[in-house]
């Protein structure tokens, strides 16, 4: 078995108190990869230690919605993106995107953040972690007009509306599904879930987040990302390890800068 944790926080508390107790717990489940997502420029550094010190562990660089309205102007912000994702094992940009449940930053910041994000994805070619909620309009058009339909992507821990779903997968863009999927309230969520194509899915933790059931309430981990693939495997209909195998082909086709050796089964960067 072979499952690569499309989206966790390695540097959020309680993971960071215990980095490789963390992977080591993950591994004995069978997940053999991890991508842990910047939410601030400040972290930048510390996630590429993090992905440094570890050959299984990849970064991105960016910046959260909720935290655009203390960050650069937007071509500053271009710019140091770019420059970010030079180094190898950063893969992608973001956590991008717009948040309009909350507004911790007013929308013509996050807008503004949104727009150099997509701009530095198709200047590198690299895709975009796209956070989304109460935005979807919004997150679309800017997709479309910003991105031009160029642009490449996964919208991560998918919550949002079966519109949201139809456009996403239009634009080429891969479904996330997170813990959520296990929740017994989330049959609504399920049920779009289970109309995307296998090969445009991918699992993910959110840690330390949005735990699974059996583990709902608890802190988060990457070695719980299996409940997730589990559910998600008996709602598509198929075998567990056919699951397995697909979401870390889409991984990989996604995040093109990975690559898995095919004799060791070790990750590695291009």
């Amino acid at each position: 078995m072979f499952l690569i944790d499309s989206h966790c926080h390695l540097d959020y508390e309680p993971l960071s108190y215990d980095i490789e107790g963390t992977l080591r717990r993950a591994h004995d489940k069978g997940v053999r990869g991890f991508l842990t997502i910047c939410t601030e420029l400040s972290k930048i550094s510390v996630l590429t230690a993090l992905a440094e010190s570890h050959v299984d562990v990849f970064a991105t660089v960016g910046v959260h919605p909720h935290e655009t309205q203390k960050t650069l102007p937007e071509k500053e912000l271009f710019n140091v993106l770019v420059h970010g994702a030079v180094h190898p094992k950063m893969v992608g940009f973001g956590e991008t995107g717009l948040d309009y449940y909350y507004t911790h930053s007013p929308k013509t910041d996050q807008l503004s953040a949104f727009k150099a994000h997509i701009e530095a994805a198709l200047a590198c070619d690299l895709p975009l972690i796209v956070h989304t909620r109460d935005a979807e309009q919004d997150t679309i058009d800017s997709l479309k007009t910003i991105g031009k339909g160029k642009a490449r992507g996964v919208i991560h821990c998918f919550s949002g509306s079966a519109w949201l779903r139809d456009q996403a997968l239009e634009l080429g863009f891969y479904i996330s599904a997170s813990g959520i999927l296990t929740f017994k309230k989330a049959e609504g969520i399920r049920d779009l879930l289970k109309d995307v194509p296998l090969d445009r899915l991918l699992v993910e933790t959110d840690s330390p987040y949005l735990a699974p059931e059996p583990y709902r309430g608890k802190s988060n981990e990457p070695a719980f990302v299996v409940e997730t693939a589990k559910r998600l495997a008996h709602l598509k209909d198929v075998p567990f390890e056919e699951l397995c195998v697909q979401t870390t082909q889409n991984f990989l086709n996604l995040f093109s800068k990975v690559t898995l050796d095919s004799k060791d089964f070790k990750l590695s960067c291009v």
